[in-house]
């Protein structure tokens, strides 16, 4: 069993920059590949990135990619998104969620835990 908390996230104008927190507790968080998803009212949730257990393959949605960057630390058992150069049309909640596997995916079907999510919204 995995559980997850995101935090990090805001409000913040176009152009800036944010960085989502998800900190992961449980037996096997060190092995688990991890994504970011967001999700949109009356929208399905859309992968944004993953990282797989040991930080070294990483995968990106094209709308995020050179602006959205995935991390993990694992001795803190947390994984990180930093997003900048924001835009309105990246205005979600988002979710990180972990696998029982240790490389990334990019259906939301393939994660096994969920957090609760973490607004973002980003102001014209």
């Amino acid at each position: 069993q995995v559980q997850l908390v995101e935090s990090g996230g805001g409000l913040v104008q176009a152009g800036g920059s944010l960085r989502l927190s998800c900190a992961a507790s449980g037996r096997t968080a060190s092995s688990s590949a991890m994504g970011w998803f967001r999700q949109v009212p009356g929208k399905e949730r859309d992968f944004v990135a993953a990282i797989n257990w040991a930080g070294a393959g990483t995968n990106y949605a094209d709308p995020v990619k050179g602006r959205f960057t995935i991390s993990r630390d694992n001795a803190k058992n947390t994984v990180y998104l930093q997003m900048n150069n924001l835009t309105p049309e990246d205005t979600a909640v988002y979710y990180c969620g972990a696998r029982n596997n240790r490389w990334v995916a990019v259906r939301q079907n393939d994660y096994n835990y969920w957090g609760q999510g973490t607004q973002v919204t980003v102001s014209s």
